[in-house]
């Protein structure tokens, strides 16, 4: 979510004079207000802030952040929802800006700036005073919200009482005893702000997530849930939050009903999002939420759109990186019929990102169960990926074909695996990804590249335990090649796991047919023990500078 400065906007009246002297006697007012607002950090005193009203006013010179200033959203227009994603930002904006300035104070209390931590806690303390305020003049606050805001208000008065009482003494004890007196206080108010904004987000929340329960018009759901989406973005904790709140159990609900078809892409979009949190799943789970997505994905009259996300669910909650695997006793039951939707996906996909979503789905369940590598060959998933990846509509990325080459490096395990890939051709596209290299200076492409590369050679060296595999791979001149990647780190972007992979691919190669191997290679990549060849591989960068 962008933060935006408010700004006055000069009047256009007098465009048509000349400027030069507007101009400088602008600069002039500039700079004046600038040196008042210098000299105010230094001469601000407690009782300003009732004249001032609590209102934030300066910006610090080491931290942009100092200058947001966050208007409330009484004077808006456009209906509670208007309201609520007004409230929202301004929750967001002004968290952002007490948390820097919290950040601030507590590196000044360190190297005991104490002019800094003052004005800081003032300006600390106005800017949550504006936030209360604000946000009191828009909801009815939760009597134990009330509770918190009244404890933290005290506590950012008493926090600027006791920094002040600082400004005036250089007594080293004192300070001393002060400086661990500020930190406590300071550590307090700091839980005492993240449990209020959780309290008030959780609220606003809870009024997005009624108005999609309430309400019947599509128009108005469909608002309710892209703020719902949006405010995903912003972290896993605000995920948690809107979790906990019961925003999945809600969206399944939208999910289950024919009169919002249109909306399903958009409610499982949300729902791939809040699952990046383990409450997200176990709320899936809890309303079985598995068995609607398995009714989305397998009901071809459903729009392609919807399918996709639901397949971007299904990526989501099967991801290796979740550390809890308990919600997917349930995934198994209906693992057949994900499967088989999932793989259809892919060959009917009409652009790069449906295919991209289905096939990362794949390749996740097939890391989870060995049952879905035998599911996939039974649906001759093998022909139907190797054609797509000579589909650039379907296949157009190194991401697509990471998905790929996972899945293929899942199913190469299985024995039966091997003649489907003489059977079509697929030596010769692994060889192909083994050449894979990024078109732009992107990170993540490159990342993906190297991913592509390595679990090329990882297929190629599971599958070359079939003959004939091996024999067609050195016909196809895979030798070479693998050896070209172990020699020139740039071939490989300076990958290690690239390394490794090929190292292990070419010993493979190399036990089934040793003549495919010329004696100076053999005696480099193939003799010596695999960690020797590796440091003598990673270390051929410095050997020719």
């Amino acid at each position: 979510m962008s933060l935006e400065r408010m700004a006055t906007p000069q009047s256009s009246r007098h465009s048509s004079r000349s400027s030069s002297t507007p101009k400088r006697i602008h600069a002039i007012q500039v700079d004046s207000v600038q040196r008042w607002m210098e000299d105010l950090r230094h001469m601000t005193e407690v009782e300003c802030m009732c004249v001032l009203q609590s209102k934030p006013i300066g910006v610090e010179e080491d931290g942009g952040q100092g200058e947001l200033i966050v208007s409330g959203a009484t004077g808006a227009g456009g209906g509670g929802d208007h309201v609520t994603r007004n409230n929202l930002q301004t929750l967001l904006k002004r968290a952002l800006v007490v948390s820097t300035e919290l950040g601030k104070m507590f590196q000044r209390l360190e190297k005991g700036r104490w002019q800094r931590v003052h004005s800081t806690a003032v300006r600390t303390n106005c800017h949550v005073r504006s936030l209360v305020h604000e946000y009191g003049a828009t909801r009815t606050t939760p009597s134990e919200m009330q509770k918190y805001e009244k404890s933290l208000l005290e506590k950012c008065m008493e926090l600027t009482t006791i920094t002040e009482r600082c400004l005036h003494t250089e007594d080293e004890y004192f300070l001393k005893s002060m400086k661990e007196a500020i930190h406590e206080i300071l550590t307090d108010v700091s839980d005492s702000f993240s449990q209020m904004i959780d309290m008030a987000l959780a609220n606003e929340i809870q009024i997005l997530i009624r108005q999609i329960e309430a309400s019947d018009n599509v128009y108005t759901i469909g608002s309710a849930i892209s703020n719902l989406l949006s405010l995903t973005q912003d972290g896993p904790q605000l995920c948690s939050i809107i979790a906990k709140e019961g925003a999945v159990v809600v969206l399944f609900k939208i999910c289950r009903q024919d009169c919002f078809s249109s909306l399903y892409a958009q409610a499982l979009r949300t729902v791939a999002s809040i699952c990046c949190v383990e409450e997200g799943i176990s709320q899936l789970e809890k309303v079985d939420g598995i068995l609607c997505l398995a009714d989305i994905l397998t009901d071809e009259a459903c729009a392609e759109a919807a399918r996709a996300e639901a397949a971007a669910v299904v990526a989501q909650i099967t991801s290796p990186q979740h550390t809890s695997t308990q919600h997917l006793a349930s995934f198994l039951e209906s693992m057949q019929d994900i499967v088989t939707a999932l793989i259809k996906l892919c060959e009917s996909a009409s652009c790069g990102e449906v295919f991209l979503l289905a096939s990362a789905a794949l390749a996740n369940i097939t890391f989870y169960d060995s049952m879905a590598c035998e599911i996939l060959l039974q649906l001759n998933a093998i022909h139907i990926l190797l054609q797509a990846c000579c589909d650039r509509q379907r296949v157009d990325t190194p991401y697509s074909k990471d998905q790929v080459v996972t899945i293929l490096a899942n199913l190469s395990v299985l024995e039966q695996c091997a003649p489907e890939v003489l059977q079509e051709k697929g030596i010769e596209r692994l060889l192909l990804l083994l050449g894979e290299k990024p078109t732009s200076s992107s990170p993540s492409e490159g990342a993906a590249c190297e991913r592509v590369q390595q679990k090329a050679a990882v297929t190629l060296a599971r599958l070359s335990r079939d003959p004939e595999v091996a024999q067609t791979a050195i016909q196809l001149q895979a030798v070479p090649r693998l050896i070209e990647l172990c020699r020139s780190p740039a071939e490989r972007n300076n990958s290690d796991s690239v390394l490794v992979a090929c190292l292990a691919a070419l010993r493979r190669l190399a036990a089934g047919c040793p003549d495919s191997i010329e004696p100076s290679d053999h005696q480099q990549l193939i003799k010596p023990r695999l960690v020797d060849s590796f440091l003598l591989c990673s270390n051929m960068e410095e050997s020719f500078v």
